[in-house]
């Protein structure tokens, strides 16, 4: 990102937010790691003249969340629960530490597959303090690739999180995580528009904001 920015700079400086870099970027993101192109990233935001680290953490559900808790979280912000459920299908990439997975791995037997236990065993001990930062892939088939596996998973009482088995557990979100597992064109589609919503959430645009010189700090 600063690097874009920077490059951004010295040819049109003060006109390209972060905001907007952080929107497109995120797009070519979901692009280059498998999934399909939209055109309609929306531009024109600005940056935020506060930052809160707390804020920002405590708007996270954290891994020990259960469905309900995932739907309120998503909805608060205008998300429908099969947005939250295309977005969460993002943790087909990416790494967990440790201390998010530890409870489920030991403390979860009836919705966890015994072959992630016995994967995880030697990076991930029961006693706190022992690997507590080593990392795991959320989706360990394709864990570089942006596709339907992390349902796959789900399916097969496969995932690395406590949040994220919970949405398939027998609850209301079973039949589109399954439809997810089966047809990766549902999800790809259903990913662009939570994306799209997601991009809509509370922007600064006009006055409001600023466009800053460095992403880190204001200006």
């Amino acid at each position: 990102i600063d690097d874009i920015k920077s490059a951004v700079e010295k040819v049109c400086p003060g006109v390209v937010s972060c905001a907007d870099i952080l929107a497109v970027t995120a797009r070519d993101s979901v692009v280059i790691l498998g999934e399909p192109n939209w055109d309609d990233v929306k531009l024109g935001r600005r940056g935020a003249r506060t930052t809160s680290q707390a804020s920002a953490n405590s708007s996270i559900p954290p891994p020990t969340s259960n469905l309900n808790r995932l739907i309120s979280s998503f909805s608060v912000v205008g998300l429908s629960t099969k947005d939250m459920l295309a977005l969460s299908g993002a943790h087909t990439i990416g790494q967990a530490r440790c201390t998010s997975f530890r409870g489920r791995r030991f403390n979860e037997t009836n919705n966890l597959d015994s072959s992630l236990t016995k994967t995880r065993q030697n990076n991930c001990p029961k006693n706190l303090g022992s690997g507590d930062d080593n990392l795991a892939p959320l989706d360990l088939q394709t864990p570089t690739y942006l596709d339907n596996h992390y349902f796959i998973n789900l399916v097969s009482k496969k995932g690395l999180l406590h949040s994220d088995q919970q949405l398939f557990n027998g609850g209301s979100a079973d039949s589109t995580v399954k439809s997810y597992s089966d047809n990766p064109s549902s999800f790809a589609t259903d990913l662009v528009t939570a994306m799209i919503k997601m991009g809509d959430i509370r922007p600064l645009t006009g006055s409001k904001g600023e466009i800053r010189k460095n992403c880190k700090r204001i200006n």
